[in-house]
């Protein structure tokens, strides 16, 4: 059996690790788009051939996990996807504008290039790849065992891993040399206090783990009074200086737990009385998915919903689709709440919004979840006093906030606790990915000190026989 890592390799992004078995079966775990500064080239070249790999296996919705469906399609991939039901769902809507957005930026990227005298890049992807994608989509329920390969040599099971609505834990049963490896592919790890969705399952004895490692080397903040600390920032921003809140977030889940937390403010009476606009139509639709799909959340959540009769709603609440109107907040001088996709302001509404109010020193970015080194949100983190948007210069005289504790990854510790249900001396082989170099040699060292023994950081293209 290999195991060979075309993405999410000491980075974040394009996450996919191809397993061949002993038999030549290709089961790739996930297909995700790669994304930042400089990587055009990652996302048009897969480095092995859609068309030999048999099976797919998603773990959850989020674009730098799924994004690059479409292109494996278009480029000659015909076998099932397995998934959550939820995952599905919000793959519909996600992938759909991932190839809108690609239509997009493929124009933009071009002029670039052209500009500098590079050969043009062709399309990902488009509407009609992200549709024949959806079409090959294979439901499966948490703690279902489905199989693969001939004779069915492989089995699955898919445990809550408690990141996003439907994200999952993936764990093969493979034959290997006369006897069965375990295998569990992490995903991302969500946090065991979720406001919204339910705690990580536990999972079987694994004798190889492919674990995501995006906070390894840090504790979230002990968040006391979450709800005092975003309702703080609001009332500075919004009341005390009469400026807009720019709230960067990623359209499923973070942006329905900013909408929780408000309407909880609301329901108290805390919140000042001023419009907050959702301007992401992706973020829409995925909040309508979301409700839709109460068998993921917490007790607490839907103990909420059965008092306040809806989460997701409250005054001077407004939900925007229409591109205009979209344009037309930025117009507006009155104090406003704008939280708009994606996450790491790298594409999408947020970054008009971002542009219209980095030089107000009344405003304020509030950036509420992880934003890779290599992104415009990450150059905000960071503290950058200028910044680069649609290829220009901006000084950045607004306000940055940040608030860790919206963040969907659990910290070290939180991530060893979801691995504390493993034996780690029956563990054989860790690979550590979905996460900056730094961060995983820092991680490596925790997981060391919790008894894992065989610890490896794969480089990009890798491959490693176990």
């Amino acid at each position: 059996m290999h195991i060979q890592f075309f993405g999410a390799a000491r980075t974040v992004t394009g996450s996919k690790h191809l397993i061949t078995t002993e038999k030549g079966t290709k089961i790739l775990l996930d297909c995700g788009l790669f994304q930042g500064i400089q990587t055009d080239e990652f996302n048009q070249n897969f480095g092995f051939k859609p068309s030999e790999v048999d099976y797919l296996i998603l773990s959850h919705a989020h674009i730098d996990h799924s994004g690059l469906i479409p292109r494996l399609v278009r480029q000659g991939f015909t076998g099932p996807i397995f998934c959550t039901s939820a995952t599905a769902d919000l793959c519909k809507i996600m992938l759909m504008d991932s190839a809108h957005i690609q239509e997009k930026d493929l124009e933009r990227i071009n002029e670039r290039r052209k500009r500098q005298g590079r050969p043009l890049l062709e399309e990902l992807y488009n509407a009609e790849d992200a549709q024949r994608a959806l079409s090959m989509f294979k439901h499966v329920r948490y703690g279902q065992t489905f199989h693969m390969g001939p004779e069915n040599e492989v089995s699955a099971v898919l445990t809550d891993a408690a990141h996003l609505l439907g994200s999952a834990a993936v764990h093969l049963n493979i034959p290997d040399k006369g006897t069965f490896k375990q295998v569990t592919f992490t995903g991302d790890i969500g946090r065991p206090e979720d406001r919204i969705l339910r705690r990580p399952d536990v999972f079987p004895q694994a004798d190889v783990i492919i674990c995501e490692s995006t906070y390894g080397d840090r504790l979230h903040e002990k968040e006391i009074d979450m709800q005092g600390h975003l309702l703080k920032i609001v009332h500075e921003t919004c009341v005390q200086n009469r400026g807009k809140l720019i709230i960067p977030a990623f359209a499923v889940d973070r942006t329905q737990e900013l909408i929780y937390a408000l309407d909880q403010l609301s329901s108290a009476g805390k919140l000042p009385q001023i419009p907050v606009y959702i301007d992401s139509p992706l973020a829409i639709n995925a909040t309508r998915i979301m409700k839709e799909h109460d068998e993921c959340f917490n007790p607490d959540i839907l103990d909420y919903i059965e008092k306040d009769g809806d989460a997701f709603a409250f005054p001077y609440l407004h939900y925007v689709s229409d591109v205009n109107e979209s344009k037309a907040i930025n117009d507006r001088k009155e104090p406003c709440i704008i939280i708009s996709s994606s996450g790491m302001a790298e594409a999408g509404r947020i970054k008009h919004h971002i542009k219209n109010n980095i030089g107000d020193v009344n405003s304020t970015i509030l950036l509420v979840g992880y934003a890779s080194a290599n992104t415009l949100a990450g150059a905000l983190k960071r503290g950058d006093k200028q910044v680069n948007i649609f290829g220009e210069t901006h000084d950045v005289k607004c306000g940055v906030a940040t608030m860790d504790s919206f963040s969907g990854h659990g910290d070290y510790n939180e991530m060893i606790d979801f691995l504390s249900c493993q034996i780690p001396e029956r563990v054989q082989k860790v690979f550590l990915v979905h996460g900056e170099y730094e961060t995983q040699v820092a991680f490596k060292l925790k997981l060391q000190a919790a008894g894992y023994k065989d610890i490896h950081i794969p480089t990009l293209y890798e491959n490693v026989e176990i």
